[in-house]
């Protein structure tokens, strides 16, 4: 089941990081639009606005794909000269800090977005972008990260409490190893 599950979320994840990407090549057409139009003297405006906008909804929603691929830096300098066992053991320990760290990230971004909306507030920029219109999108990325942190350790810790150790390896464990290990 847990194993499914993680499937399930590696297709979603892969899903959002496809159209992730589709966005910031978009957002880079509409950069080199601008550059060359610039050369005629002319420019489309808010392109550096628009490529923050893009580079932190990218982040927050990239997280989770990164998750699921074993891309996120962990420093693990014991965890390899270990059995299966207490490499699950520093694996589900990594996945609840992290856990952790993620939700309490997700908690304090909503008041961020809270704020704007009740204040209406808008860019400081030639745009004046709303900036709720940003702020929900990032928002959800935080809070789908999340989830997808909370989902993966408990997944990793079922698989532990059930003794399937080396099951953990795929989903939770620490990249530099993973060649090493197949």
């Amino acid at each position: 089941m847990e194993l499914r599950m993680i499937a399930l979320l590696r297709r979603i994840n892969k899903g959002v990081a496809f159209a992730v990407g589709i966005g910031l090549l978009a957002c880079a057409g509409f950069v080199l639009l601008d550059i060359i139009m610039r050369r005629f003297g002319t420019s489309l405006g808010g392109t550096e606005e628009i490529a923050g906008y893009a580079m932190a909804l990218a982040t927050s929603w990239g997280m989770s794909y990164t998750l699921l691929e074993l891309g996120h830096v962990r420093i693990d300098l014991m965890r390899s000269r270990f059995g299966d066992f207490k490499r699950a053991l520093f694996d589900v320990f990594s996945m609840i800090v992290m856990s952790g760290v993620v939700v309490m990230i997700a908690i304090k971004a909503w008041p961020v977005v809270e704020r704007s909306i009740t204040n209406g507030s808008r860019a400081n920029t030639p745009l004046e972008t709303p900036l709720a219109w940003v702020q929900l999108p990032w928002f959800a990325g935080w809070v789908w990260f999340a989830l997808m942190s909370c989902l993966v350790t408990l997944a990793a810790l079922s698989l532990l409490i059930k003794g399937r150790h080396s099951e953990t390896e795929n989903f939770a464990g620490a990249f530099a190893e993973q060649e090493t290990l197949q």
